[in-house]
């Protein structure tokens, strides 16, 4: 972990977060900011700065984070009605904290992401 990485922080329980899911390799919380109705984030614990550093080392990380995203969904009660998961990677798409996190959304109609 980093030791001034604010998700790093949260997964160290040094700072205060709505924790919905925590076990040794992923935590899920609610975002401070909510883009939607139900936003919350999922991270990987061990710390990588982007999704870009991620590989076939991080499988199992991987697949745990998709698990907890299920496991969310199906807990906030938008599992049924769909949801959407998003990863923003570098800057040019509005990365804001550098540690991997899964934006789960839903709870309303979210509309399309890209225009023609």
């Amino acid at each position: 972990m980093e030791e001034n990485c604010l998700f790093c922080k949260i997964v160290r329980g040094e700072l205060p977060a709505e924790i919905l899911h925590q076990d040794e390799a992923v935590t899920a919380f609610r975002d401070i900011n909510p883009a939607a109705p139900v936003h919350v984030l999922v991270i990987p614990n061990r710390h990588t700065a982007s999704l870009a550093e991620m590989g076939e080392a991080d499988a199992a990380d991987l697949g745990r984070i998709v698990a907890v995203l299920n496991q969310v969904a199906q807990t906030e009660g938008v599992a049924e009605t769909g949801y959407r998961v998003l990863v923003n990677t570098g800057a040019d798409a509005h990365q804001e904290v550098r540690h991997t996190h899964f934006h789960l959304l839903g709870g309303r109609a979210l509309g399309p992401m890209l225009a023609g």
